[in-house]
C-alpha cells in the first residue's frame, strides 16, 4: 500500500491507496508538527484506527511546502514505514512540461494537483481550482504544459486577518450564508467571505482561462477542503476533493515505474 502526505500550512491530508483504490483518508494539523517518533506514533496509530496494517505500507509519496516538516517525515518514513519516501520536488519525474519563469517557485500541491487533473482528463485543456489555505487557479494545457495561474489568500486566511486585525469583528465559522444581506457581524462576514470568493474566483477563471486557452473551454476541476462549499455555484464541472492525493499517487508510479 501507498502512503501519500500533503503537507500544508495549516493541515496534513493524508491518504492510503491500496492499488487505485483510495482506503482511507485522515488530516492533522501542522503546527506542532512533532518529532521523527510522535510523527510515526501518530501515523501508524490513526491507521490502525482506520482499518490499515502500518506494516502493509510499502511506499510513501509526498508533497510539502513547508520545507522544515521534511526532515521529521523523511525519519518517520525510514524508522516506523522501513522505506525511503519520494519527496515531489525538482527532479522528480511528472509528465508535465512547467513554463514557470522559476520551475523552483511553483509549489509540489500545485504540481501534484496539476499531475492528477491530466491523468484524469489526457488531451484536454484544464483549469484546477484549489481551496486550501490559499485559494490557487492552475492552468495546463492540452500537450501537458503547466503554463501557472493565480492565489489569493484562502478562506481561513481571510477570516482570521478580519478577525485578528479589527477590533470589534468577530471570529465565524466559515459557511454558506443563507442570504447575502447579511444582518449581524457573523452574517455579513460570512457573507463576504462566500460571495466575494465566489467573485474572485470566478473573475480569475475567466481571466486565466482567456489568457491561456483563448476561445478553447477548459475542463474546470474543483479541489481542496473548501471546494464543496461551492458546488452550487457554476464554477466548475467537477470536484475531486482528494486531487492532490491522487497526483502524488501517479508521481510515485512515474518514478517507481522508471526505476527511481
Amino acid at each position: 500500500m501507498l502512503l501519500c502526505l500533503d503537507i500544508g500550512n495549516t493541515q496534513i491530508h493524508a491518504g492510503v491507496f491500496d492499488g487505485d483504490v483510495l482506503r482511507c483518508q485522515f488530516r492533522k494539523a501542522t503546527v506542532p508538527l512533532g518529532t521523527t517518533d510522535e510523527l510515526g506514533i501518530f501515523f501508524t496509530a490513526v491507521l490502525r484506527e482506520n482499518g490499515v496494517e502500518p506494516r502493509a505500507i510499502s511506499a510513501i509519496a509526498i508533497c510539502s511546502v513547508v520545507p522544515q516538516a521534511l526532515y521529521s517525515l523523511r525519519g518517520a518514513a525510514e524508522k516506523y514505514f522501513r522505506c525511503e519516501p519520494l519527496v515531489l520536488q525538482a527532479g522528480v519525474k511528472t509528465g508535465l512540461k512547467i513554463k514557470y519563469r522559476n520551475p523552483a517557485e511553483v509549489g509540489a500541491d500545485r504540481i501534484a494537483n496539476a499531475i492528477a487533473a491530466v491523468k484524469f482528463h489526457p488531451g484536454r485543456d484544464l483549469l484546477v481550482v484549489d481551496f486550501g489555505t490559499a485559494t490557487t487557479v492552475e492552468a495546463i494545457t492540452a500537450a501537458g504544459d503547466y503554463l501557472g495561474g493565480a492565489l489569493l489568500p484562502g478562506l481561513g486566511l481571510s477570516a482570521e486577518s478580519l478577525a485578528g486585525r479589527t477590533a470589534k469583528l468577530p471570529r465565524v465559522e466559515i459557511a454558506r450564508p443563507e442570504h447575502a444581506l447579511g444582518r449581524s457581524s457573523v452574517e455579513s462576514v460570512q457573507s463576504g467571505l462566500f460571495h466575494g470568493h465566489v467573485g474572485a474566483v470566478k473573475h480569475l477563471i475567466a481571466l486565466v482561462s482567456a489568457e491561456a486557452f483563448g476561445d478553447r473551454r477548459p475542463q474546470i476541476i474543483g479541489t481542496g477542503g473548501f471546494a464543496r462549499m461551492f458546488a452550487d455555484e457554476g464554477l466548475f464541472d467537477e470536484i475531486v476533493p482528494e486531487l492532490v492525493l491522487h497526483g502524488l499517487k501517479h508521481a510515485h508510479t512515474l518514478n517507481h515505474a522508471h526505476g527511481n
